[in-house]
């Protein structure tokens, strides 16, 4: 009996090796991406490791990113390096990516702007977003590269048509100031706008700027409030500074100066430098 009993056991256990041996790198991914949402990483880290030894360059990559941030297993940036190189061997271009910030950053290597360089058009070129920005900043610049802001211009526009926020942001910039192509305020206005509607504070604020004065847009004080006011609430300190002046001086909204003393003392605490003397000399500790 006790050796029947041994020899189920070992068949249990021996089927349930091979069906581990068996299952797909694809279904070991899912496995992951399902324990990784519930943020129980420790536990997603187990079949991520399976479908990476098995070649899967998803999983590679993904598991580069956990040792690079150390979630789930130690922080370990040699590690992290170590599986982004296998991923790329098979052309992944979310480990090009995060290679070539290694090599930027100087994170479980040398640090070799270069070669960050080289990593990041691999990922640009196949048309992965975070890679194109960065590589559009390297060329602004000159950073293992030789300064071309022409060049860099050409990279935010193809993150930017993906719909990535920040290049829209700095594709908008670069219209605005004419870094890299001919000035034109208005297509400034268009690209912090598409950034402003994602919620990009910086666009939100030079947007802004450009209703109060009306450049490259016609002037419009009360949509320079509404961009403000949603910057102000993503705890933005400058533009909780501006929103303040408008409702202190009633520029595109009803004078109203609790709410300026309000978003003053929101600019304070946030770190804006020059609300002090703003409420000094208007005595908005008056309207609290």
């Amino acid at each position: 009996m006790k050796k029947q009993y041994f020899i189920t056991l070992l068949f249990l256990f021996t089927s349930f090796t091979v069906l581990s041996q068996t299952t797909s790198p694809e279904t070991l991914f899912d496995e992951f991406v399902v324990l990784y949402k519930q943020q129980k990483y420790e536990a997603a880290i187990l079949p991520l490791h399976k479908a990476a030894e098995q070649g899967y360059a998803n999983a590679q990559s993904k598991l580069g990113i956990m040792y690079a941030k150390g979630e789930g297993v130690l922080q370990d940036k040699k590690e992290a390096v170590n599986w982004f190189r296998k991923a790329v061997e098979q052309g992944d271009a979310v480990a090009q990516f995060w290679l070539g910030y290694m090599y930027e950053k100087g994170e479980g290597v040398f640090q070799d702007k270069k070669e960050a360089v080289n990593w990041y058009r691999k990922a640009a070129e196949q048309g992965y977003a975070d890679a194109q920005i960065n590589l559009g900043v390297m060329f602004y610049n000159g950073v293992g590269v030789l300064q071309d802001k022409k060049e860099a211009v050409n990279w935010y526009r193809k993150a930017a048509e993906q719909g990535n926020a920040d290049a829209q942001y700095r594709l908008a910039i670069s219209y605005f100031h004419g870094l890299g192509l001919l000035q034109d305020k208005k297509e400034a206005a268009i690209w912090y706008h598409k950034a402003a509607e994602q919620g990009h504070i910086n666009a939100q604020i030079n947007l802004g700027f450009m209703y109060a004065k009306g450049e490259g847009v016609l002037q419009n004080k009360r949509e320079a409030v509404n961009w403000f006011r949603k910057a102000a609430e993503q705890g933005n300190a400058d533009a909780q500074y501006m929103l303040a002046i408008c409702y202190f001086e009633g520029e595109g909204i009803m004078v109203d100066k609790s709410k300026a003393a309000y978003w003053a003392q929101k600019a304070d605490e946030n770190g804006n430098t020059g609300v002090k003397s703003f409420w000094e000399k208007n005595e908005l500790w008056r309207y609290k």
